[in-house]
Formats: structure tokens, C-alpha cells, sequence
């Protein structure tokens, strides 16, 4: 199942876009195996940590790091979230692991790379995209920038980047037999996804002013509106025949519309709409324009979003031990990609693991009386 199905990925578990990668890549159905650290807990069914054996490794000792690294072995990969140099002076580097499987690509995932004047340097979501022209890009024209929750620089520079820089080292591994390193950074991440902002900018389509733009706010068919009922609706009506559609569905004047790319009544246009869409209530709305060419959407809360019809039919949303969660994507013709079980407790899987890397149950047994592994309790 999945086409990523007889790949053996060893992740050391760390926070947010590194579990998140993990959880790609074991939704296309490669076994994941996370390693996590002695003492770790659960935060109730993590959604990120679904589809993974757990093992608890005291990585500090010499027996805890001769279990990943005999992971190594067998395994097609390993990555690791932590900050420059961390692996190394655990004895886990890639010159380590790879020593041991010369075909093993490591990926490394890190906020400003492997280096550069702040390699070394703390950071989060909102710097990366700080430093690449993203958050500079979003909010109010007014107000001041907004963070995209943490999508652009943990998720989509960071985990979903690593997961792709893994998959295509891996099939460069497939043809040579030989391994390498892959340096994710998630601001080099989040400056990929900013490559048509920089067309637009070079092609004199794209002010450096927040909510000026095409794509940020600024114009009146592609944004958010409040309706009646103090909810909201998303417009995306950008091609003239979509945006001749919301005209009529809105029951605007034509003619009084027909300027949609004077930038100058942008402004006038978004107050008359913002008037318009107040007279009904999201629902309403929803029942005279979703699934026509208006590009219309409710904008649904988290806790909406599973009962949609369209994400109900496509199954966009499943629910595995009753926690709500997104389903497995992309989706394949062939080799089905499905959920297979919810998060583990640290540890729950450290026996198996090891006897399936070739331990004795002996063995086994005495790591976990030394300490070098663990168990849940």
C-alpha cells in the first residue's frame, strides 16, 4: 500500500515540521520508525505522529546509539530536525550513520541551514518567513504584517520540503547505490514558495504595500467578506468571465463594475461589496454561488470543515480513533494510500524494533534494565 511501500525511513523525533515530514512519508507508505527520546510523553493523539513505531533511546549513551545506528543499516534513510553540529556530537552525524550504509541518505532539516552566519542562531516560522519577503507580504495595508499561522516556514518550507528533498535523494540513490545529505532549511523552503511573487515583482505587477495586489487583499474579487451572520466568504473571481459571474450572482450594476483591474476603485468596489454580502448570511450565499464559476467558497472552521458534502464525498477528512484529522495526499490511481493507526506512546514499539533489527531477546532485556532504551510503564 502506498508508493512509498518496502522504504525504511529512521526519524530522530523532534518538534513540528520534523514530525510532519515523518507523517508524509509514512501516509505514502513507507515504514517510519520514530526514535524518540527517554522520558518523552504523548499529547493525547498527536496527528503528526499517526502511521510511525516508536522506540525510546537514551541517545546520550554508547548502547542507545548503537541502536540507531544498527537501525542504520537496513534502513533507506534517517533525518533529524535538531541544529547544526547536535548530531554529531551525539555520534549519530551523517559521516556516522553513513559509515555504516554507504546507500543511507540523511536529511537534515533546520530554520537557516547547515550554515551561513545564523546557522547557530534560534528562530521560528515567523523569522524564516521574516527574511524571505513572506511576511512582509501579508496583512493589512494599514496594520502591520501577519503570520500565516505557521504554514509558509514550518510546514511548507520545512517538513514538506525535507519529505520532497528525501524522496528525490532516494531515487538518485536507487540509479548511483550511493547515500548523500540533504540540507532543508526552511527559509531557502519558504523563499521557494515566494518564486511568483519575484515574477510578478520583475514584471512591474507587484507593490511592496501590503493589500495592494492582486493576491493579498487589495482586490475586491479575490478576498473575505463578512455577511450578515458574522461569518465569512472567500472570492477568487479573477478571469473576467468568473468575476462577470459574481457581478451577476451579487446582483451588482454591470456597468458600474466593469472596471475590475482600475486599481483606483478597487478601494470603492470593496466597500460596495463589503455592504452587498452583509445583507445575507453565509449560508445564503453559499446557496447562490458554490459550485459555479464565481470561484466561491464559505470560509469553514475547523471544527465545519469535516461535514462540507465536497470534502465528505472525497473523504478529505477521516477520523482514526475518533480524532478528526486530515486524510493521507496526494491521492494515487494504483498504490492506495490510506491511514493506518493513530500516534504511538514513546517507546510503545522499542521491544519489536529491536528484535527485528537482530537483537536477542536477551539483549533486548538488558538494554531496557540499563536504561538504554525504554518502555511505557
Amino acid at each position: 500500500m502506498g508508493p512509498l511501500t518496502g522504504i525504511k525511513i529512521i526519524e530522530l523525533a523532534g518538534i513540528g515540521p520534523g514530525p510532519f515530514c515523518g507523517m508524509m512519508l509514512s501516509d505514502m507508505g513507507a515504514e517510519v520508525i520514530r526514535v524518540d527520546r527517554l522520558g518523552s510523553r504523548t499529547r493525547g493523539q498527536d496527528v503528526l505522529a499517526r502511521g510511525r513505531k516508536s522506540i525510546a533511546v537514551d541517545l546520550k549513551s554508547d548502547a542507545g546509539r548503537e541502536v540507531v545506528l544498527k537501525l542504520c543499516e537496513s534502513a533507506d534513510a534517517i533525518f533529524e530536525g535538531f541544529r547544526p553540529g547536535v548530531t554529531e556530537r551525539l555520534g549519530l552525524g551523517p559521516d556516522d550513520c553513513r559509515a555504516r550504509n554507504k546507500r543511507l541518505v540523511y536529511g537534515r532539516m533546520t530554520g537557516w541551514g547547515q550554515d551561513g552566519p545564523m546557522a547557530q542562531a534560534a528562530g521560528h516560522d515567523i523569522n524564516y518567513i521574516a527574511l524571505t519577503g513572506a511576511l512582509h507580504a501579508i496583512g493589512p495595508k494599514e496594520g502591520k504584517p501577519v503570520p500565516p499561522l505557521n504554514l509558509v516556514g514550518d510546514f511548507g518550507g520545512g517538513g514538506m520540503l525535507l519529505a520532497y528533498g528525501l524522496v528525490c535523494a532516494l531515487l538518485e540513490a536507487a540509479r548511483s547505490g550511493e547515500g548523500q545529505v540533504v540540507d532543508a532549511a526552511m527559509v531557502d523552503g519558504a523563499a521557494a514558495l515566494m518564486a511568483m511573487f519575484f515574477t510578478m515583482k520583475a514584471g512591474g505587477m507587484f507593490q511592496e504595500k501590503r493589500a495592494s495586489n492582486m493576491l493579498d487583499g487589495g482586490a475586491h474579487f479575490y478576498g473575505t467578506y463578512e455577511t450578515k451572520d458574522a461569518k465569512h466568504i472567500a472570492l477568487g473571481s479573477i478571469e473576467p468571465q468568473f468575476y462577470a459571474l459574481l457581478v451577476e450572482k451579487a446582483g451588482l450594476d454591470a456597468e458600474d463594475f466593469s472596471a475590475q483591474m482600475d486599481q483606483s476603485r478597487w478601494p470603492e468596489y470593496q466597500e460596495k461589496l463589503t455592504r452587498v454580502f452583509k445583507t445575507k448570511t453565509r449560508d445564503e450565499w453559499t446557496a447562490i454561488m458554490e459550485g459555479s464559476d464565481v470561484c466561491f467558497a464559505p470560509v469553514l472552521a475547523l471544527s465545519e470543515v469535516a461535514e462540507h458534502p465536497h470534502n465528505k464525498a472525497r473523504g478529505t477528512f477521516q477520523a482514526l480513533d475518533g480524532v478528526i484529522q486530515p486524510a493521507p495526499a496526494p491521492r494515487f490511481s494504483r498504490t492506495e494510500v490510506r491511514l493506518s493507526h493513530a500516534s504511538r506512546a514513546p517507546g510503545q514499539d522499542s521491544q519489536q524494533i529491536l528484535l527485528d533489527a537482530g537483537y536477542d531477546a536477551e539483549a533486548v532485556a538488558e538494554m531496557i534494565q540499563a536504561g538504554a532504551v525504554s518502555i511505557p510503564e
